[in-house]
């Protein structure tokens, strides 16, 4: 869905149906791995991690059979090597640390590391890497929109990594949310969802007034959503409505434009 708006947006012309393929394929291969490496944690309440634990066969599964996908439509995007490459190794980067081994451990000293790798990963598979593909990158509506996205999935998973502070201590995973103060990490956290509202507004010129109102309501709801999320830690508020949030202002343009 948000790769759909990228193309709506910046009106982009390359082999879609193949990329949103190679896309879900890959997402599916790395989403499995990623929590196929996660540990359960018993005292924890989670849900999600108990599942996991009780299904990994079917984690790893998933796992392989996405990567078969993912190197099938791969080969039918192979003259888009170089760019495909880049999202590969910005998603590997995430879960790498998880990796049990020493040559990859050291990953995870990296501070703020955690949470920009995945703020990469979101921004340049969904936005950047499309645009590249259909050799448009080198606009300005591209350098606005790729912002705005960045700006406001970086803010997400800020507070993704709020909710899992104790837990990324006691691993000894460094990320900004375990380097900086509350007050501090505040200013970052909100000057981030001002730059995704700013270059929102600033994209008027490019787009019609309705897809800046969806992305202007998507910055104003995490806005309104943050105490909640930073109180409840609730695997459905972030697993369903903050994970909602990074695409719902293609859904709304999505609805707009059924109506």
């Amino acid at each position: 869905m948000m790769i759909w708006q990228t193309n709506r947006l910046l009106d982009l012309h390359y082999a879609q149906h193949t990329f949103y393929l190679f896309v879900a394929c890959s997402t599916i291969c790395s989403y499995n791995f990623h929590w196929y490496l996660t540990p359960d944690d018993p005292a924890s309440g989670s849900a999600r991690l108990h599942w996991g634990s009780r299904n990994r066969w079917l984690m790893m599964l998933l796992c392989i059979l996405g990567g078969i996908g993912s190197l099938w439509y791969l080969w039918q995007l192979r003259e888009h090597w170089l760019e495909l490459s880049g999202a590969a190794f910005l998603t590997f980067l995430y879960s790498a640390p998880k990796v049990p081994h020493p040559s990859l451990r050291w990953l995870s000293k990296i501070a703020v590391g955690k949470t920009l790798f995945l703020t990469f990963v979101w921004t340049y598979v969904t936005t950047l890497l499309p645009a590249l593909i259909a050799n448009q990158a080198a606009t300005i509506p591209v350098a606005l929109f790729t912002i705005h996205r960045f700006a406001l999935v970086y803010a997400i998973c800020i507070l993704f990594d709020m909710r899992d502070l104790e837990d990324d201590k006691k691993a000894g995973i460094r990320s900004l949310i375990t380097y900086l103060p509350p007050r501090q990490l505040d200013i970052v956290y909100f000057s981030s969802l001002g730059l995704a509202a700013i270059t929102a507004i600033l994209l008027y010129p490019y787009t019609d007034t309705p897809a800046i109102i969806s992305l202007l309501l998507a910055v104003l709801a995490t806005g309104l959503i943050t105490r909640r999320a930073q109180r409840d830690k609730a695997d459905y508020i972030y697993y369903v409505v903050l994970d909602g949030f990074m695409m719902l202002s293609a859904v709304l343009q999505f609805v707009y434009l059924l109506f």
